[in-house]
């Protein structure tokens, strides 16, 4: 069904993502809990949290829209009474806005800040709030962070507005790529995986055909968030931590059929790309910022050919081994 747009808002039911600080988290949370569990039970979404001892935690909010709406009112409002009651003690005088950290997909970045900037400074005209769009995506991740700040009464207004945005975006012209969700990382070392076999089908990077195959401790390849389907974030931190490995696989036997070429001790090979002149700067970014940011993510080697006179293409030259090219080659879609 498709949103519709009317006095009452949306009639669907909405996934939204909130990025914040611990600080933030344990006033949502409350003592013992009792924070979160009114907001659950007044607003009627549901509201998870990440877990981790992380300096960043993720705040998940789902349900129809009305329910959305609240639970955001009721998390600004908190927010705002945290200011005051630390500005009791200051010498501060001006009051400072409350700031909220929505996660979206870089895919509907582009239709939340418009045509030369036409859409985001639509939404901060009629809502009064400031909204800005993180230009980097978020490590590890096909999301950006969306900042927003204002009063509590204008932050709804704004969230309204950016979930119409998004839903259109969705219904309109659903992404071609999987959405690599954005996961905080962990105060302490990184955990290193061990024994887990993963495998990306390089032909494709849709949703629908990244296939994940584990050896140890299966898990849901796919979360789904609205109309398309995420990989289990799980899956890409192994996805991620072994094409940065540069020893081979061991082979994965015959369990794991259907990937010609993909054999754990094939060695390092060479894909190449043809990309249209128009896109060639969304991948190599400012100053090289974004294929850098590739390279680093996929393990890969990545060279861009210099324009050849005459052609609407530039070739892209991707080596390594077969889950560093896949993982390369899913990257380069998504931007």
């Amino acid at each position: 069904m498709e949103p519709k747009v009317n006095e009452g808002g949306l009639n669907v039911t909405l996934t939204i993502r909130l990025l914040m600080h611990g600080k933030e988290v344990g006033s949502i949370i409350g003592k013992k809990g009792e924070t979160v569990k009114k907001m659950r039970e007044e607003s009627g979404a549901r509201i998870n949290i990440s877990e981790g001892n992380c300096p960043e935690r993720i705040v998940t909010i789902t349900g129809p829209t009305d329910a959305i709406f609240k639970a955001f009112a009721m998390i600004a409002f908190k927010f705002e009474e945290d200011i005051d009651n630390s500005m009791t003690n200051s010498t501060a005088t001006s009051k400072p806005p409350v700031t909220l950290r929505l996660v979206v997909p870089a895919s509907q970045c582009g239709s939340l800040i418009g045509k030369g900037g036409s859409k985001i400074k639509e939404i901060r005209e009629s809502t009064g709030a400031q909204v800005q769009v993180a230009g980097d995506m978020l490590p590890n991740s096909t999301e950006r962070a969306v900042t927003i700040s204002g009063m509590p009464d204008a932050i709804i207004q704004c969230v309204k507005q950016i979930c119409v945005v998004m839903l259109e975006v969705e219904y309109k012209s659903p992404p071609k790529g999987a959405t690599i969700p954005y996961r905080p990382k962990p105060a302490s070392a990184p955990v290193i995986f061990a024994g887990g076999q993963v495998r990306a089908d390089p032909l494709s990077a849709s949703a629908a055909n990244l296939s994940l195959l584990l050896q140890h401790q299966p898990l849901p390849a796919y979360t789904i968030q609205g109309q398309y389907a995420i990989p289990h974030p799980d899956q890409l931190t192994k996805l991620h931590q072994l094409a940065m490995q540069h020893t081979p696989f061991t082979p994965l036997g015959q369990t794991t059929p259907g990937f010609p070429g993909m054999d754990g001790n094939s060695p390092a090979s060479t894909h190449e790309l043809a990309i249209p002149n128009d896109l060639i700067g969304c991948i190599i970014g400012r100053q090289g910022s974004k294929i850098n940011e590739i390279r680093q993510m996929s393990g890969a080697q990545i060279k861009i050919a210099n324009a050849a006179e005459g052609s609407t293409e530039r070739q892209i030259t991707i080596t390594g081994s077969p889950a560093n090219i896949s993982l390369a080659q899913y990257l380069i879609n998504a931007r």
